[in-house]
């Protein structure tokens, strides 16, 4: 049985029967035609792929995967319409989190390839690997990870954050001078915003537990983002204006995990993945689901919330393409069980003017 987990959270991969009305392949299938067509894998040849972001024109998608051989993610671009991942990381530490600069020239990630005991680390892993790996898959919050840039040629690395504990999870705002990411550099888990050179790093969140997973609003005048602090592991959704004046929170079920929401480019919904925790992990699901959003410089409100995905494999982290007509995400509806990318055309598009 396959887990996924992106904050100490084991997220079971396995479908799980429940006393819900019977469903079926095809039942399943004309729920998601409501709002997806032609869904499609796009990511192949890597044991575990995931966590994929699109070029600004949505030709290409850079992603987190797992080499063969290797126990850690590494980052990987590819063009869309091909299969060739291109390694872009250094190929040693853990990495996640990639994400395009807005001017298509450089991709940000996070790295610990910078670990003093890297040798040992990458030994522990593997014998942990041989001896048949963890019973629960989860996210290791490194003290090593920290925030880089490098050229989209795989040339050019540059180390945005130096500091001691976790720095990670970052993306650009959309006009591309701004960073928001995580950090424990206060020893507990918020989000930060830094200009795009490093400089200038200010605290937006300080609450309890863990804040991560963070987005600009296509304005950049707000954040989402999750968060445990009311219920350890229990994730749920929030907006916070740039300024840290102004937070909201947009979820609100300690039974469920709420997390990775991503604003659809139009600004007028977010998507998200969701599952009910009250059966426990063992009996949590997850699924995508879109929320409607409203904004001003001061109040933000989440709206209707509606299904999108319906298969009893996992569909996590999801993300729309720059013209808003794309969907890709986190799926293990692969033939395998494997966690793959998958692609699919999105029915609802751009709203007209």
């Amino acid at each position: 049985m396959l887990s996924i987990s992106t904050f100490g959270l084991a997220v079971t991969l396995a479908a799980v029967a429940t006393a819900q009305p019977v469903r079926t392949v095809e039942t399943d299938a004309a729920a998601e035609a409501k709002s997806l067509e032609n869904i499609r894998q796009v990511t192949f040849g890597l044991p575990r792929a995931g966590e994929g972001y699109f070029s600004p024109d949505g030709k290409s998608i850079v992603y987190q995967a797992y080499p063969i051989g290797y126990p850690f993610y590494q980052i990987y671009v590819q063009p869309l319409d091909g299969k060739e991942p291109r390694l872009v990381s250094t190929g040693r530490g853990r990495t996640t989190c990639a994400y395009f600069s807005p001017d298509a020239k450089q991709i940000l990630f996070a790295s610990s390839h910078t670990d003093p005991e890297i040798e040992q680390t990458e030994k522990k892993a593997r014998d942990e690997a041989a001896a048949g790996g963890r019973k629960r898959y989860q996210w290791d919050f490194d003290p090593h990870m920290d925030l880089y840039v490098i050229g989209v040629d795989g040339t050019g690395l540059r180390r945005l954050t130096d500091t001691p504990g976790y720095d990670a999870e970052g993306s650009f705002s959309s006009d591309g001078k701004h960073i928001v990411f995580t950090s424990s550099r206060d020893g507990d888990a918020d989000i930060y915003i830094m200009d795009a050179d490093g400089a200038n790093v200010r605290q937006i969140t300080n609450a309890p537990g863990y804040d991560g997973g963070p987005f600009f609003s296509p304005d950049n005048k707000w954040v989402i983002f999750r968060s445990d602090r009311h219920k350890e592991h229990m994730l749920q959704l929030f907006a916070v204006s740039v300024d840290g004046k102004t937070e909201v929170q947009l979820t609100s079920n300690d039974n469920e995990v709420n997390w990775c929401p991503y604003f659809h480019p139009s600004g007028k919904y977010l998507i998200w993945a969701r599952a009910d925790y009250s059966r426990g992990p063992m009996g949590a699901h997850f699924n995508l689901f879109t929320m409607e959003t409203d904004w001003t410089d001061t109040d933000f409100k989440g709206g209707a919330v509606n299904q999108v995905t319906f298969s009893t494999t996992a569909d996590i982290l999801p993300v729309f393409s720059p013209d808003g007509t794309k969907l890709m995400w986190t799926s293990t509806r692969t033939p395998d069980g494997s966690s793959q990318l998958w692609i699919a055309d999105w029915k609802r598009g751009m709203p007209k003017p």
